[in-house]
C-alpha cells in the first residue's frame, strides 16, 4: 500500500509540472514545443479555448480512438491521467506568467514539462496527447520506431504554429523548449537508473554478509580473493545498492571490520530483485 501511495504521488506531481509549464510558461508566450500541448496553446490564442478544455476532449476522443488497439489498462491510465492533468491545468491558468521572456519560457518551461513527463513515466503512466495518437500510428505502420512517430507529430505541430503566428523565431524557442524537454525526460530516468556497486574486500567476510542480509534488503556475493602483494586468502562482498543507502552500508562496514576495503562504482542499470528498471 505505502508503495502504491507513493507511486499515485509521484504520478500527480508529474502531471502537476507539465500542467504548471504548460499553462505559465509556453501558453502566455505562444512556445508550442509540438504535442497536445502546442496544439492546445495554438487554440488558446488563435480561439479563445481554454487549455483545459482542449486537452480533456482530444484525449477523451484518443481514448475512444485507440480503445481496441492499446489495451484496457493503457487506456484507464491515460484517460485518469489526461483528466487531472485538465484540472490542474485549469488551476493553473489562474497562476500569472512567470516571465515574458520567450527564451526563459523555452527553457524553464521545457525543464519542468521534460520532469513532470519523466515522473509519469516512470511509473508507467501517460499523460495522453501524441502518446496515444504515436501508439495508434505505430499499430498501422509497426516497422517505425515510436521515437520517430513522436518526432514527426511534434515537427508537425511546431509547423502549424508558424502557419498560425507566422513568427519564425518563434519555431527556434518552441525547437529549444522540445530539446530542452526531452533532454530533462532522458536526464530524469537515466538518473533514477543509476545505482552503486560496492566491492568490500574483508578478513571477516561471511560475518559481514550474515550482517548486511539480516539488517538490510539487499543480497550480497561472496567471491574468495587473493591479494597479488601480500598472497594473503580474504573475502570480497559484492553489493548493489542506491546511492541513498550508501552512507549506512559504508558505517555497518566500518563496524565489523574498520580495514576492510571499500570500493563503490556506478551502474547504470541493474535488472533483479529488488531493482526496478525506469523506461
Amino acid at each position: 500500500m505505502k508503495s502504491k501511495i507513493k507511486s499515485v504521488l509521484t504520478v500527480l506531481f508529474g502531471v502537476f509540472l507539465v500542467a504548471f509549464s504548460v499553462s505559465v510558461f509556453y501558453a502566455p508566450n505562444k512556445v508550442v514545443s509540438g504535442g497536445l500541448s502546442g496544439f492546445s496553446t495554438i487554440l488558446l490564442h488563435t480561439a479563445n479555448i481554454p487549455l483545459s478544455v482542449t486537452n480533456a476532449v482530444a484525449n477523451i476522443i484518443l481514448v475512444l480512438l485507440g480503445i481496441r488497439i492499446l489495451g484496457k489498462d493503457f487506456i484507464i491510465k491515460t484517460l485518469i491521467c489526461s483528466l487531472i492533468l485538465a484540472g490542474f491545468m485549469e488551476v493553473c491558468s489562474h497562476i500569472p506568467p512567470v516571465t515574458d521572456n520567450v527564451m526563459l519560457s523555452a527553457v524553464f518551461g521545457g525543464v519542468l514539462y521534460g520532469f513532470g513527463i519523466g515522473l509519469a513515466l516512470s511509473q508507467t503512466a501517460s499523460t495522453g496527447g501524441t502518446d496515444i495518437l504515436a501508439r495508434i500510428a505505430q499499430h498501422f505502420f509497426p516497422h517505425m520506431a515510436i521515437g520517430k512517430l513522436l518526432l514527426f507529430i511534434d515537427g508537425a505541430v511546431i509547423l502549424a504554429s508558424f502557419i498560425v503566428f507566422r513568427d519564425f523565431e518563434l519555431i527556434l524557442f518552441g525547437v529549444t523548449a522540445l530539446f530542452v524537454s526531452t533532454f530533462s525526460i532522458d536526464w530524469l530516468i537515466r538518473k533514477l537508473n543509476i545505482s552503486k556497486l560496492a566491492f568490500v574486500i574483508t578478513d571477516k567476510g561471511e560475518e559481514i554478509a550474515k550482517y548486511l542480509v539480516s539488517t538490510s534488503p539487499r543480497g550480497v556475493t561472496l567471491v574468495d580473493v587473493t591479494g597479488a602483494f601480500s598472497n594473503q586468502k580474504k573475502t570480497m562482498l559484492v553489493c548493489a545498492l542506491k546511492e541513498r543507502e550508501m552512507p549506512a552500508f559504508q558505517k555497518k562496514i566500518s563496524e565489523l571490520d574498520e580495514n576492510a576495503f571499500t570500493i563503490f562504482s556506478e551502474s547504470q542499470q541493474i535488472v533483479g530483485n529488488g531493482f526496478h528498471v525506469y523506461r
